[in-house]
């Protein structure tokens, strides 16, 4: 009878102590919860970012994404939607070339997709792949790869993603990625502080890039640890404001 006893309490401190694998998919919905980024889908939010303010209007998978500053004695008033690109001067609308507007829309677009993730990773032009996990500084990290359709993906489509999410509570801390645009290159994102707003994570980040240019996209945590990054700018989002 000691003997049974014994060998359940051995289960139980062994079932205990095996992790549950998760799936790619699983920790990316873990870490959409968990950051509140569920709530983005129908939300106002604004806020400054550098020189500009931005304001996105997102409802039922109908969104309007907005930037807005002044250039010398210009107001430029810029939009766009599901189904077009708005640029106003001085309130009085402007047409633009095609190629700009690709160049002004990926802009909007970037800063927009950035101040709200882990949003948007569950977008049917979206492809993800579970990395082996990593420890950095400590830390147990998930390592997830994004990659994207050409169909829905946008124009930077090439684009790979890395992102590092706490085992423990799912929010990510660190992100990579490469990109083929103005010559194309690499860049490493590490938490410098984050908030709450209305329920919302928002986060600054430190903005760094690899000394070596021929660092593995993958790698670059391992970069981040032997110091061999340089930083490039900070990303800080100020006047943040959520509205439902």
């Amino acid at each position: 009878m000691r003997f049974l006893s014994v060998l359940f309490i051995v289960f139980l401190v062994s079932c205990k102590s095996e992790k549950v694998e998760l799936s790619a998919q699983e920790i990316i919905d873990k870490s959409i919860i968990a950051s509140g980024a569920d709530k983005v889908a129908n939300s106002e939010i604004s806020f400054r970012f550098r020189d500009k303010k931005y304001r996105a209007v997102r409802k039922n998978g109908i969104f309007k994404l907005y930037r807005s500053f002044k250039q010398d004695s210009l107001e430029i008033d810029e939009s766009i939607s599901n189904t077009a690109y708005e640029r106003l001067i001085n309130k009085k609308p402007v047409r633009v070339v095609d190629s700009m507007i690709t160049s002004y829309s990926n802009s909007i677009n970037s800063v927009h997709y950035f101040s709200v993730l882990p949003f948007g990773l569950n977008d049917k032009a979206v492809y993800k792949r579970l990395l082996p996990s990593r420890t950095v500084k400590g830390i147990s990290y998930y390592k997830i790869e994004i990659t994207f359709d050409e169909n829905g993906g946008g124009e930077d489509f090439n684009d790979v993603f890395i992102y590092w999410i706490n085992q423990e509570n799912f929010l990510i801390d660190y992100l990579a990625y490469a990109y083929e645009t103005n010559g194309g290159g690499k860049r490493f994102r590490v938490l410098k502080e984050q908030c709450s707003v209305k329920g919302i994570r928002f986060v600054d980040y430190y903005n760094y890039k690899p000394i070596a240019k021929d660092s593995k996209l993958i790698d670059l945590d391992i970069s981040l640890e032997n110091n061999e990054l340089q930083k490039v700018s900070e990303i800080i989002l100020e006047d943040i404001e959520v509205d439902y």
